[in-house]
């Protein structure tokens, strides 16, 4: 394998090529502070709630991290390397045709504080900033906690899609209104943007002067083969200039405790000002996390593609199992690992409570706009799908 990180490696000559990873392999994450499966302890319940994988990652980044770790020395560190910031626009260049230059790369210990930042540059106390109703939960606090009110954009279902409603957008837009937090693809609901979308929203904040903010973590993990992802800031130049762009490899990789995550901003005033936000108020990136991002953007693609094969797979069998259970609906997902699911032809007062009962531990719909809904990680060996679908089978038979 070769390990010289400070070589760009084209995916097409990827280093993990010849490397197979078993998916269906048996991690056991109990007893290591995980806090995914440290949730349920001593309780029969598998965990299909907070968004991170149990695969093991690509050789490639464990084998960086072996090396970097070997030095003994975890000093303050560059916050943001030459090697990551190369991988990042390498990674970028080939996957999304998207050229940036390496000044615009913000590194972020969190999106989440990337959300908060970006959130500090629309306007003033009080100012309001639109945010998509169904959505991540932190989309809706970080406004809270920085003095902005929330306008809620309602989402419709279209040819078992979600999409934005752009008139609804559009007519809720008042002077007060600086920024969209947007969400691609979108979690949940999994959908990709298709460029004309983007550029009717592109369209609506030129027209009204609105910066965007675009969360593009799960970009990287497009099901449908039939779909592409179109960063927001590659549009065209009046959306670069207006948008902050949220990406990491932590989704992808299952890096999320690694800290490391960036911001692209093209537009020099709006990077200047993020940039001394993130200076005084975030914590410093994690040279860990800047060694497993170069590592993953250089000699992580194989793996990525097998993993994606193993999701698809994973998702057509929930797919179908789901839909075949009377008071359970799921429409297909365009991209991410997280199935949303509807279940309010079940009727139930307390839809994580019942899931728990059943042995199963899910996200609820309520914590992003829905209470009709439940959000379900399907990112694990298939057995503990077949397992969770006896659970859901045996469960809902009995209501």
């Amino acid at each position: 394998m070769n390990t010289d990180l400070n070589t760009n490696v084209n995916p097409d000559t990827n280093t993990d090529i010849n490397s197979k990873t078993d998916f269906d392999k048996i991690i056991d994450r109990k007893n290591t502070y995980c806090k995914k499966w440290d949730k349920y302890k001593g309780k029969d319940i598998i965990p299909f709630w907070i968004a991170d994988s149990d695969f093991e990652t690509t050789p490639a980044i464990v084998e960086a991290l072996h090396q970097r770790v070997a030095q003994g020395v975890f000093g303050y560190t560059e916050q943001g390397t030459a090697g990551v910031r190369e991988a990042i626009t390498s990674h970028l260049s080939y996957h999304y045709d998207w050229s940036i230059k390496s000044e615009w790369i913000v590194p972020l210990s969190s999106l989440v504080n990337g959300l908060t930042f970006s959130s500090l540059l629309a306007g003033d106390d009080d100012d309001e900033i639109m945010v998509p109703e169904i959505i991540y939960p932190p989309f809706n606090f970080v406004i809270n906690n920085t003095k902005r009110e929330r306008i809620r954009v309602p989402m419709q279902l279209q040819n078992e899609r979600w999409t934005l409603d752009f008139a609804a957008l559009e007519a809720s837009i008042t002077p007060k209104t600086k920024m969209v937090l947007f969400c691609n693809p979108h979690n949940p609901g999994g959908t990709v943007y298709t460029e004309e979308e983007l550029l009717q929203l592109q369209a609506i904040c030129k027209k009204h002067d609105l910066l965007i903010c675009s969360d593009e973590i799960h970009c990287d993990l497009i099901l449908d083969k039939n779909k592409k992802h179109y960063p927001f800031g590659n549009l065209n130049e009046d959306a670069a200039n207006r948008s902050i762009t949220l990406m990491a490899a932590t989704k992808t990789y299952n890096l999320a405790g690694m800290n490391f995550g960036f911001a692209i901003i093209p537009n020099d005033e709006i990077r200047k000002k993020f940039e001394q936000d993130v200076l005084e108020k975030a914590p410093e990136v994690s040279i860990l996390g800047q060694t497993a991002t170069e590592a993953a953007f250089k000699h992580g693609e194989s793996w990525r593609l097998q993993q994606i094969d193993y999701l698809r797979e994973n998702h057509d069998y929930l797919l179908r199992e789901i839909n075949a259970i009377p008071g359970l609906k799921m429409f297909p997902l365009e991209a991410t690992y997280l199935a949303w699911i509807d279940v309010s032809d079940l009727a139930l007062d307390n839809a994580e409570s019942f899931f728990e009962n059943a042995g199963i531990g899910i996200s609820a719909g309520v914590y992003f706009g829905d209470k009709n809904f439940i959000r379900l990680n399907f990112a694990c060996r298939r057995s503990l799908l077949e397992e969770a679908i006896k659970r859901i089978t045996k469960a809902v038979s009995e209501l």
